[in-house]
């Protein structure tokens, strides 16, 4: 919409256009806004999500909050404050005053104030200082959920990347494929963490946890204490030997060093072999197609994403990349690897300038299973994210948790998943003892069409299609027992936010 047919809130509008729970689209000196009702109440936030910049006119109200429509941020139309990530920034608020049955929107209030240092005495212990393992999603925004809340302790984030946290969806995606710039992946500022002071320790490996002492060393001999730890090590990729293959015609995603080797290697290559109809492969594939380059796609499964999303949703996603020139070899497997020349288990042979590998990822719990920690297929928390050793969190791909959603214990490797659950140890760091409730959900791109997921089904027993899968517009419902577990969507955006308010009010029932 063109900001001349926006209204200009500020010459007011009719109160009884706006229904409760309902949003209003306009300007305010020259700002976009929206103004959202909640029974009495109006508001007037920012119209755009601090994450990818999505429409939160399109969004949904719930409670005192608005929803992103794109990846569900979730922000305070009290505040502006970023409640949920994946925005980890708060949008502006703005005053509204009620004169009669109009409404006018006022100047821009200021940001709120950092809170105040959190102090002992109080109602809870606090932490002489914290030590996060991880330098992920998790473990960012579980730094900056301590310092927002006020903690003011020695803060040390402990990363083996050689990157300050950085946008890790985008390096399958945009950035590999292009269009977006190196600079537009690191998730915060240097300044950021000297701001906040947190010390951010890159490129070292634990080498040694003691849980008795509180200690931490390093390969490199370098100790530090701690008072509270969290473990957001995240996961590694699933390594495969090929025979024949050497290791510099093998690719992996997973850092933004390794997106950055792909994106060198493409620049001179005609022909990519994509091992494995994963996520993350098939995202490569879409990316390296974006950059004119042959795509294979390798995989033992009969559709790909068949195991996570059913085999209607894995055709359609087939279909789609084949529309794009993608080449399946699906059922099959790569035998060896002569030079440029693939040959498959079935005998076929094709030639690749180089081979990325996206097979699956396994939790890196080599820390973790050192030092005693209790160990589920992952490190086992509790609805609090603890482990078996009070004083001790880990969140992200490494956490297996009681969810509550499904009543079983589960891991997930999601990047929201990933974030909200740091935002949630550190709030539990500091001893306010809040469940982890949330309702898993990722989203994954392939060209024009993105996939939105809410919930969690490793099995169901019937899937429930509304809609058309080939007109790119439908609901996708994985059920057991008659009970709901997840839902995708492709171009339904409004209806995924729908599912996860009800998912997270049956809770209360």
């Amino acid at each position: 919409m063109e900001n001349s047919a926006k209204p200009d809130l500020k010459t007011g509008f009719p109160i009884g256009k706006l229904p409760d729970g309902g949003t209003m689209l306009g300007q305010a000196d020259g700002e976009d806004v929206i103004v959202a009702r909640r029974g009495d109440e109006l508001f007037a936030v920012g119209a755009t999500c601090t994450h990818y910049h999505g429409p939160l006119a399109d969004g949904l109200v719930v409670g005192e909050t608005v929803r992103c429509p794109w990846h569900h941020a979730c922000f305070s139309l009290r505040t502006g404050e970023p409640l949920r990530a994946p925005a980890l920034d708060p949008i502006a608020c703005w005053r509204v005053e009620r004169i009669g049955d109009k409404a006018f929107v006022r100047e821009k209030l200021a940001e709120e104030s950092p809170k105040p240092p959190l102090s002992s005495p109080n109602s809870r212990n606090l932490p002489a200082s914290v030590v996060i393992l991880g330098g992920g999603g998790a473990g960012l925004a579980a730094a900056d959920m301590l310092r927002r809340e006020g903690y003011d302790g020695p803060l040390t984030m402990i990363s083996a990347d050689d990157s300050a946290p950085y946008d890790r969806p985008n390096l399958s995606k945009d950035f590999l494929a292009g269009t977006a710039s190196d600079d537009w992946i690191p998730l915060r500022t240097p300044d950021f963490y000297k701001d906040r002071r947190i010390e951010l320790v890159l490129s070292s490996r634990v080498s040694a946890l003691n849980l008795q002492q509180r200690r931490i060393q390093l390969e490199n001999d370098k100790t530090y204490e701690f008072d509270a730890l969290l473990i957001a090590t995240g996961a590694e990729p699933v390594r495969l030997t090929i025979e024949g293959a050497t290791d510099s015609q093998i690719s992996y995603l997973r850092t933004f060093a390794d997106s950055r080797a792909i994106i060198a290697k493409a620049a001179s290559a005609k022909r990519v072999a994509v091992v494995g109809a994963s996520f993350i492969g098939l995202e490569v594939a879409a990316s390296l197609r974006a950059r004119g380059i042959d795509v294979d796609v390798v995989a033992p499964e009969s559709q790909p994403l068949e195991r996570v999303m059913g085999p209607e949703v894995g055709l359609f996603v087939r279909r789609l990349h084949e529309a794009h020139g993608v080449v399946f070899h699906l059922g099959q497997t790569v035998k060896r690897i002569d030079g440029r020349k693939l040959t498959l288990s079935d005998g076929t042979t094709f030639e690749a300038d180089f081979v990325v590998l996206g097979v699956g990822v396994r939790p890196a719990l080599a820390v973790a299973e050192q030092a005693g920690l209790a160990i589920d297929g992952g490190i086992a928390v509790n609805e609090y994210l603890e482990t078996s050793v009070p004083g001790v969190f880990a969140a992200g791909d490494v956490a297996r948790w009681p969810d509550p959603h499904s009543g079983e214990r589960i891991r997930v490797e999601h990047w929201v998943v990933a974030e909200r659950q740091g935002q949630a140890a550190a709030r539990n760091i500091l001893g306010y003892r809040e469940p982890f409730n949330a309702v898993p959900f990722f989203w994954s791109q392939h060209y024009d069409v993105v996939i939105n997921y809410i919930g969690h089904a490793e099995k169901w027993d019937a899937i429930e299609i509304d809609g058309q899968l080939d007109a790119r517009n439908c609901a996708v419902t994985y059920k057991r027992g008659g009970r709901t577990l997840a839902v995708a969507t492709i171009s339904r955006d409004l209806q995924s936010l729908q599912v996860e308010a009800e998912m997270e009010a049956s809770l209360g029932r």
